[in-house]
């Protein structure tokens, strides 16, 4: 029954474009040992949408994403993207999905075009592939410059290039600001805010900072301990925060009262 209900729902968001889910989950868990990283968690991506993924540090976010590419496989739950199921599914999966995990690792003693181009190779592109890709990042000037004479900010920004080779229709970045200035999150922000209306990709973004998703993302989902503690709109989260007793311009308090009332939750289960 749960199987034909997935089915169900698959069929239904490829009915109607508008409301397609590019990416849903269905009770997805990752168990190391005794320990769970993601518990029993359902997403509902919606095409063409920048998503973020938040939560603080250890919230299950970075194995979500890595379950998602494949990297490491899902202990119980089902997940397809644009309709296609995993692990069935897998090589296509990838074909279509570009990713920023962690911080980029590059080849030191290799220009940026050059590392670029062999990612450009493994996925079989086109030579143009990587000049396009540099350019949307605006690093065309320093393709030939080695890959360990760039700043921080331009080892993120040439990993989202890495990410970006092809425009593929879908795109898993995994805090992709972090350890970059103002000014280097402020123009990584601004380039993934276009993303969407640059070629029609559909964006899925982490952070443990509520205030950067908000400026960035359509929908939210937010993680505690792995589980999932709201998903929908950034309206709709507003609209939770007034109904709580918080005002709608600082979400940031919504946000970290939701994390405290979960933890403590937490603790007094661990009592029983």
């Amino acid at each position: 029954m749960i199987m034909s209900g997935w089915r169900d729902k698959i069929e239904a968001s490829k009915g109607d474009v508008s409301m397609e889910n590019m990416i849903m989950t269905e009770n997805l868990t990752k168990k190391y040992k005794n320990f769970t990283s993601v518990n029993e968690v359902s997403l509902h991506i919606r095409k063409g949408s920048i998503y973020g993924l938040l939560g603080p540090n250890g919230a299950g976010k970075s194995t979500t994403m890595k379950m998602l590419l494949g990297l490491t496989a899902p202990t119980q739950g089902i997940f397809t993207i644009h309709g296609q199921q995993f692990p069935k599914d897998r090589a296509s999966i990838l074909k279509e999905v570009g990713s920023f995990i962690e911080s980029p690792a590059f080849y030191s003693n290799l220009t940026g075009k050059e590392n670029l181009d062999i990612i450009r190779r493994i996925l079989n592109l086109p030579q143009s592939s990587v000049e396009d890709a540099l350019e949307m990042v605006s690093l065309s000037e320093f393709g030939d410059r080695l890959a360990k004479k760039y700043s921080l900010g331009m080892k993120q920004r040439l990993g989202l290039a890495g990410a970006l080779l092809g425009r593929p229709p879908i795109l898993i970045l995994d805090e992709p600001t972090n350890g970059l200035d103002p000014s280097g999150i402020h123009e990584i922000r601004n380039l993934i805010k276009s993303l969407p209306k640059l070629y029609s990709c559909t964006v899925l973004i982490s952070s443990h900072i509520l205030s950067e998703i908000e400026l960035m993302a359509d929908d939210i989902g937010i993680l505690n301990h792995g589980r999932l503690l709201f998903e929908g709109s950034m309206e709709k989260l507003r609209k939770n925060a007034v109904q709580s007793g918080f005002a709608d311009d600082n979400l940031e308090d919504m946000f970290l009262s939701m994390i405290e009332k979960d933890n403590a939750a937490r603790k007094q289960r661990a009592l029983l």
